[in-house]
């Protein structure tokens, strides 16, 4: 049985239809995820794409950090998007724009949360964030 077929969209689309600085490259990105945002098209969105997003969003074009994790989230909650994953990236989305970790380490306390893993970190605000995260905030 042969899977159903996904895109795999990279971080210049992302970045183009959240910031809309090209005209025709916006129009090709809004048009796919329009798709996604109905259904009508599968994608997946892997971790490494988001952390780069948040890194050109946050440092390039000076996005504040809510506004920037508010929009990669409102994409990942799109119909369309099939990523096993999507709960613990809007979490950790979700910690980035509150706390002052990066984004990796929000995506590994995240992660590490959902599955029960044990956070191995040298970082002490890592922990005591995977800490409260285990207790349940």
């Amino acid at each position: 049985m042969k899977k159903e077929a996904r895109s795999l969209p990279d971080t210049n689309t992302i970045v183009r239809y959240l910031v809309s600085d090209d005209p025709a490259l916006y129009a090709r990105a809004k048009e796919f995820f329009d798709k996604v945002k109905e259904g009508g098209a599968r994608a997946v969105i892997l971790e490494s794409v988001i952390a780069e997003c948040v890194y050109v969003l946050t440092k390039i074009y000076r996005v504040p950090r809510d506004r920037a994790a508010g929009s990669l989230i409102d994409i990942l909650r799109y119909k369309g998007i099939a990523n096993d994953d999507r709960q613990e990236l809007i979490r950790a989305l979700s910690l980035f724009a509150e706390q002052g970790l990066d984004i990796v380490d929000c995506i590994l306390c995240a992660k590490a949360a959902a599955e029960g893993s044990h956070l191995f970190t040298f970082d002490a605000g890592l922990n005591k964030m995977n800490e409260r995260l285990r207790i349940g905030d």
